[in-house]
């Protein structure tokens, strides 16, 4: 466990209580101490969900270490069955109250209660919230459905002829990106196919539909962190296949869409014929230098790192120079991803790791979670929200899956608004000399009476550079200039006249990269050459 001001992911027992907040008729007492209850706001405040979340804490605080606290848990577990009369129940500790080893498990079992009763042990020490989230799900599943699992040996029956096929979707919870709409969009996408959704879980499930499981045909894992144990365990036990694809982006969309229907046996392509997505047609529509081989860094879970490195590379003809998340048990997957697109890997957790890297790429959109967002806000560099953890704002009223084709449109505009359109940068370079768009000058809707002091005059020359010539490796989204960092290369005269001519936008970042070129090789005054030299360097 590491010490951190910001964190990707929570403890265990917090994905603990993702799966419980997304389902219903289930309870999770959590033997935890006073303050514990803070991951409440998550749910409430950040997801705006209108009730708290099903958890009752026993809440001990110091002056109880002293006494029973075994007694504390038993009192807090009776009061919730008592209270709230759920069909099943999960018992835990957290963080702190792991150290007790109070044994809620075996103390909520001798209560004799005449529901389920799941214990959740979550080494809270040694694992985080996305495996807490697994964990938890398929231990539900185990208990919950395992009971109406058939003999070993029994094959599976064959669907009747004329009957329509089944699924389960598995894996969507409380606090999960877009988890809502992409359940909505998925379940739209197979009633096309002519597959009925079975059950839903977590998200919106009650322990009695987990009973359920065991009649779809096959089960559609849309989220591996969270699915891919308990739909493992489902194949064994119950024999049921799970598809493979995460039906992110129009080519993997595509892909699922192929991989259920050969599933459930039906013909796909009256759907795919029908699809209605504008994400291809969009990306070949704008303008060249809007797009193309844009620079982007991607970081976050493994399903939206990867589905969203996809993406950029093959539907949007951005260039990925650098793809990483914090998910360790997916690392693998991100690792044979990242080689398809001639990048390491960055396999991390900590966020500071993560600024170094993005600092040192120089990319023109990140692509991350609400870290990120706050990283690319400090550099200067356009962002989009692709993963949880995300804050508020990613929690939008409106429809806006990213799954499906509906999602893929989804996608587009959230990538590419953020990005300047090359008429944009001709049009501010072609004006760049007039007085509301000169350096320095303030937004024209305050008048002249609040023009800034004049800054002494420096000889520029009439004719800008061309786009292309700027050593800016296409970056289009500079902000206004800083002021530039300390360096040991000298800026000769002529360099400095030849750098103005460079658009103010994205001066900035072409006085950071010269600078840059020069101290890594040894370069002591910046020449005209030196500029065009590592205009050269960053366009390879």
């Amino acid at each position: 466990m590491q010490l951190t001001v910001w964190t990707y992911e929570g403890p265990p027992h917090v994905g603990a209580m993702r799966v419980a907040t997304g389902m219903e008729q289930l309870h999770y007492v959590l033997h935890a101490p006073q303050g514990d209850t803070y991951a409440d706001l998550l749910f409430t405040m950040i997801e705006r969900r209108n009730k708290r979340p099903p958890v009752t804490y026993t809440t001990f605080a110091a002056r109880d270490l002293g006494k029973d606290t075994a007694e504390l848990f038993m009192s807090a577990a009776r009061n919730a069955y008592a209270r709230f009369k759920p069909q099943a129940m999960i018992v835990g500790a957290s963080c702190t109250g792991s150290l007790i080893q109070d044994d809620p498990g075996g103390l909520a079992k001798s209560l004799g209660f005449s529901i389920p009763v799941i214990p959740i042990d979550l080494p809270a020490y040694q694992r985080k919230e996305n495996w807490g989230a697994s964990e938890t799900f398929y231990q539900l599943v185990r208990a919950i459905a395992g009971p109406k699992a058939p003999p070993p040996g029994t094959k599976r029956a064959e669907r009747a002829p004329g009957q329509r096929a089944k699924c389960n979707l598995l894996g969507p919870t409380a606090l999960g990106f877009r988890h809502r709409d992409d359940i909505t969009e998925i379940t739209r996408l197979l009633g096309q196919l002519g597959i009925d959704v079975n059950v839903v879980a977590p998200m919106g499930a009650t322990p009695a539909d987990l009973t359920r499981l065991g009649e779809a045909d096959f089960n559609v894992v849309l989220y591996p962190e969270v699915a891919s144990q308990a739909a493992s365990w489902l194949q064994r036990i119950f024999h049921q296949p799970f598809t493979k694809t995460i039906p992110i982006g129009v080519s993997a969309t595509r892909e699922f869409v192929r991989e259920v229907a050969g599933l459930a046996g039906v013909d796909p392509e009256p759907v795919l014929a029908a699809a209605s997505t504008r994400l291809p047609w969009y990306s070949h529509s704008v303008d060249s230098t809007y797009l193309t081989n844009k620079r982007v860094f991607i970081f976050g879970d493994a399903t939206h790192a990867i589905a969203s490195a996809r993406i950029a590379s093959e539907e949007l003809g951005f260039k990925v120079v650098g793809l990483g998340t914090y998910s360790r048990e997916f690392g693998r997957d991100v690792r044979e991803a990242a080689a398809k697109y001639g990048v390491e890997a960055l396999i991390t957790d900590d966020y500071l790791e993560v600024e170094a890297k993005v600092a040192e790429l120089h990319p023109e959109l990140v692509l991350g979670t609400q870290m990120e967002r706050h990283i690319a806000k400090r550099l200067g560099v356009p962002c989009a929200v692709i993963s949880a953890p995300v804050h508020v704002q990613d929690f939008p009223a409106r429809y806006a899956p990213q799954m499906g084709f509906e999602g893929a449109n989804v996608i587009f505009d959230t990538w590419v608004h953020p990005l300047m359109m090359g008429l944009e940068e001709h049009l501010l370079a072609m004006f760049k000399d007039d007085f509301e768009f000169k350096d320095g000058a303030l937004p024209s809707h305050l008048g002249t009476g609040h023009a800034p002091a004049s800054a002494p005059a420096v000889a520029e020359v009439a004719v800008a550079l061309p786009q292309s010539a700027s050593v800016l490796d296409g970056a289009a989204s500079e902000p206004a200039p800083t002021a530039p960092a300390p360096t040991g290369a000298v800026w000769a005269p002529e360099a400095e006249k030849e750098l103005l001519k460079i658009p103010f936008f994205v001066r900035g970042k072409a006085r950071r990269n010269t600078e840059r070129f020069a101290n890594e090789n040894g370069v002591a005054t910046i020449t005209v050459e030196t500029l065009y030299d590592a205009k050269a360097h960053f366009a390879r």
